[in-house]
């Protein structure tokens, strides 16, 4: 990083109060080191730099701080200092630091808004929660389709410079309902006599204000576009939602599910910001979840101890076989649940994938119990090594298929299906695979094998 680099003469530089040499030297870094380079410094420090930096600057580097840091600094803040930056920092991102903020800090920065910024502010907070409309901004260009197309250009250099992106050109009727979004350049090839509307084949790609962002996230990486226009129930052209928005949600929606899989319920914070407490009581739930349905297979190994007292040679390979078990399924359950989560597949595609994974299960569970029937000969005789290989090659169809299952039966419930975790998935095949193992047992032993 460049600001590794040059540490040593940038310590210099703060202890010297030689705000001015360090503007320069940071003048053409990335915003996010310019943020690195701020929480690093101490708080006296730290305000006085924020204050030096030019406006545009400042507001971009607000934004690559999280939620807490942003917290922070503004308690640092005069008033005026905080007004002057809700002005210029973009809409979407103030959206998003009022979402963190308690009610009472985000009332006192409504206030230091100016009226025009304070109705954006209140239209996008007037969304759900993790709804595309909190992610978008109202900075677009718009052109309506009678207009001249040497007209429209001389438009968009008029309020091209309050505008997020100018990619794409949106075409609107009276009503501001969206009728086409048009590429920049389309415009600039054109005829300048021609019409907007000579140009246009009225297919777009929009995205409604009230669907879940992860909806924003499939749209983008279906249709590979940079950025989207968003309406509400009526096709209103209210705002746009560009990529780098997304990529934030992606990752965060990524992480819920890596949360979920390992039986933790999602985090609201980073790690870092999440407390001792937070941390136990997005933990124990699932734990104490877990251990009750562990008592399963404390009460199927309690059923069967004579079973055991019989061939005491079978107690040897019960965690191979619940280990193998758990295994197999959380595997079915981890592509399942990615393949839902992308669209891979359908829950209308249940019956087929199910149909996949046991055909699956199948060659898996024959090379499995050869293995152990191998094992069970050597470790007990031929009798064990049968019961061994031909139990394993039924829990792991039954795994395959408990893994697939669950998380099209966790969608249909409309429930998440990252819920179908590892932990949950070997904790269920291990009463599971301990009732198949000793039904195959007691059948051999009934026959007097």
């Amino acid at each position: 990083m460049i600001g590794d680099l040059l540490q040593p003469e940038i310590t210099e530089l703060i202890q010297e109060a030689k705000w001015k040499e360090l503007l320069e030297i940071i003048e053409d870094w990335p915003n996010p080191e310019i943020a690195d380079l701020l929480m690093s410094l101490d708080k006296a420090d730290r305000v006085v730099f924020f204050r030096l930096l030019p406006r545009k600057t400042s507001s971009q580097v607000f934004a690559e701080l999280d939620s807490e840091q942003q917290n922070a600094l503004l308690l640092e803040m005069s008033d005026e200092e905080t007004r002057h930056l809700l002005a210029n920092i973009r809409p979407d991102d103030r959206t998003e630091l009022f979402g963190e903020l308690p009610g009472q800090a985000t009332q006192r920065l409504l206030n230091l808004l100016s009226p025009e910024d304070l109705k954006e502010a209140r239209q996008l907070l007037g969304y759900p929660e993790e709804s595309i409309g909190r992610l978008m901004t109202p900075d677009y260009v718009a052109v309506r389709p009678h207009w001249r197309i040497g007209d429209a250009i001389q438009h968009i250099r008029k309020m091209g410079k309050f505008s997020e992106t100018l990619n794409n050109i949106y075409v609107t009727d009276s009503s501001w309902k969206l009728l086409d979004a048009l590429e920049l350049k389309l415009l600039i090839l054109a005829d300048p006599d021609k019409l907007v509307e000579d140009i246009m084949d009225n297919t777009f790609v929009s995205v409604s204000a009230t669907d879940d962002q992860e909806i924003a996230v499939q749209v983008f990486q279906r249709y590979d576009k940079f950025v989207l226009p968003v309406v509400d129930s009526e096709g209103i052209l209210v705002g746009i939602i560009t990529v780098d928005d997304v990529l934030d949600v992606a990752e965060e929606e990524a992480t819920e599910d890596f949360h979920k899989t390992a039986a933790v319920a999602p985090l609201e914070k980073t790690y870092r910001e999440t407390s001792i407490w937070q941390l136990f009581t997005k933990r124990i739930g699932w734990l104490l979840i877990l251990v009750l349905v562990s008592l399963m297979s404390s009460g199927v190994i309690a059923a069967y101890e004579e079973v055991l007292e019989t061939a005491i040679a079978l107690a040897f390979f019960i965690p191979l076989l619940i280990g193998s078990a758990g295994n197999a399924g959380a595997q079915a359950a981890t592509l399942m649940v990615r393949a839902l989560a992308i669209d891979d597949v359908q829950l209308s595609n249940w019956l087929m994938t199910t149909g996949k994974e046991m055909l699956v299960g199948v060659f898996l569970g024959i090379v499995m119990g050869a293995a152990c029937y191998v094992l069970g000969i050597f470790f007990g005789g031929t009798v064990i090594g049968i019961i061994v290989g031909l139990t394993m090659v039924s829990i792991i169809v039954v795994a395959n298929i408990v893994g697939t299952l669950l998380p099209f039966m966790l969608t249909f419930f409309k429930i998440d299906p990252a819920v179908a975790s590892s932990p949950l998935i070997a904790t269920i095949m291990d009463a599971t695979g301990l009732l198949i193992y000793f039904s195959i047992a007691i059948l051999f032993i009934d026959l007097g094998v």
